[in-house]
């Protein structure tokens, strides 16, 4: 179900919330991002990617927002003028599978007026079958390390994102303490490879 109808130019400008994969990679025009903080969803690596980080057969993971506490991610805002072709274009970028809800949110800019605005955010539908719910940090790392889709592997994304986060200055512990098991197990495989190459023998 989508939040909010198509705009006319006199609607005013689109503010849209980035917690992912649109923090490093919005691909929209903008007029300017804001660190910003919506409260009453979290962050989590909750949804089965069946297309753009794996597929059905071998499905990776992504983000959504899910119920419950608060994140930190980036507000874009987008000029009146390109508000209906950034909502076309968001919603054939996130809503192949229809995993996630269309809602509008508040979110309070981490300016100095401390702006509160209304932004377009994609909250995960605990109804779809891509819904993976709360996870163990092995689990997740198995699928992020077997998930591969039409826009790459799914190791890239969850560092591409931890290393957003990063450049805003905070970190999310979930999200950096698997990065650091995966960067683990690519120097062990990295080891093993070479071993069986009989490059580290002396």
């Amino acid at each position: 179900m989508s939040a909010i109808p198509p705009h006319s130019e006199t609607d005013g400008d689109l503010w849209v919330f980035g917690y992912g994969s649109l923090m490093w990679k919005p691909d929209f025009e903008f007029l300017e991002q804001v660190p910003a903080r919506l409260i009453g969803e979290h962050r989590a690596l909750c949804v089965y990617s069946f297309d753009h980080r794996g597929t059905p057969e071998k499905p990776g993971l992504v983000l959504g927002l899910d119920r419950g506490g608060a994140c930190r991610g980036i507000a874009f805002r987008v000029a009146a003028r390109l508000r209906h072709d950034t909502v076309a274009y968001l919603r054939a970028r996130e809503q192949t599978t229809n995993v996630y809800r269309e809602v509008m949110r508040s979110v309070w800019l981490e300016n100095a007026a401390r702006d509160r605005v209304s932004a377009l955010a994609y909250v995960v539908d605990r109804g779809h079958v891509q819904y993976a719910g709360r996870l163990s940090l092995s689990e997740q790392l198995r699928l992020v390390q077997q998930g591969h889709g039409r826009s790459g592997n799914n190791r890239d994304y969850v560092l591409s994102t931890v290393a957003a986060i990063e450049k805003q200055g905070f970190r999310d512990q979930p999200l950096h303490q698997l990065a650091v098991m995966l960067h683990d197990a690519g120097t062990t495989l990295h080891r093993d490879a070479r071993a069986a190459d009989g490059l580290d023998q002396a």
